[in-house]
């Protein structure tokens, strides 16, 4: 079972991650970007921008997404496979492309490898606003709320174009709430 947590920065994530840690102790967990060895030196590439157009710095994740595919995906068929974000994310953070040219390339990246289930947190303009406000801010944070609620969008609407089975959850629920949510999604309760 392939399994994939997404959501914009400041939705939770993490903390659904640690919890599925503890309940799902079996699991394999890892992440895109980086969640293989060349995975790591491309995130490394792309977020420290020696990619000097988008386009090449797309290239650099797909590349990464192809390494995940084959090195932790592929090879762990028969467990359970958690990761943090997935080419969903990917397309939505390239939005200065076309979205169906982009899932064409990203099946491509992943051999028509889909996740299971796909477990999307998704925060209101007001809930994002307060979290921000709570942290210091990444770069990518710093590009505003609109920014950050259009690509939230632009992965909702990347989820149901490709026709994943998913769960979208309102991530200013209590912590619990939200890990309930998600147990029983992957249980299929």
């Amino acid at each position: 079972m392939y399994v994939v947590i997404e959501g914009i920065d400041t939705a939770g994530k993490s903390t659904q991650l640690e919890l599925l840690k503890k309940n799902f102790p079996n699991a394999i967990f890892t992440k895109e970007p980086g969640g293989t060895l060349l995975g790591t030196k491309l995130r490394a590439m792309a977020l420290g921008g020696e990619a000097k157009s988008q386009l090449a710095e797309m290239f650099l994740f797909l590349a990464d997404r192809a390494e995940h595919i084959e090195e932790i995906i592929k090879n762990n068929k028969d467990k359970i496979v958690i990761s943090d974000r997935s080419m969903i994310s990917g397309i939505a953070y390239a939005n200065q492309l076309n979205l169906n040219k982009l899932i064409e390339l990203n099946l491509i990246a992943t051999q028509n490898i889909l996740p299971d289930y796909v477990i999307l947190l998704e925060l209101t303009p007001s809930e994002l606003k307060f979290r921000l406000s709570q942290k210091e801010n990444d770069s990518i944070e710093l590009r505003g709320i609109e920014y950050l609620i259009n690509i939230q969008n632009r992965m909702k609407e990347t989820i149901q174009k490709i026709g994943i089975n998913y769960i979208f959850i309102d991530a200013s629920l209590k912590i619990e709430e939200i890990e309930k949510k998600i147990e029983d999604f992957i249980n299929g309760k």
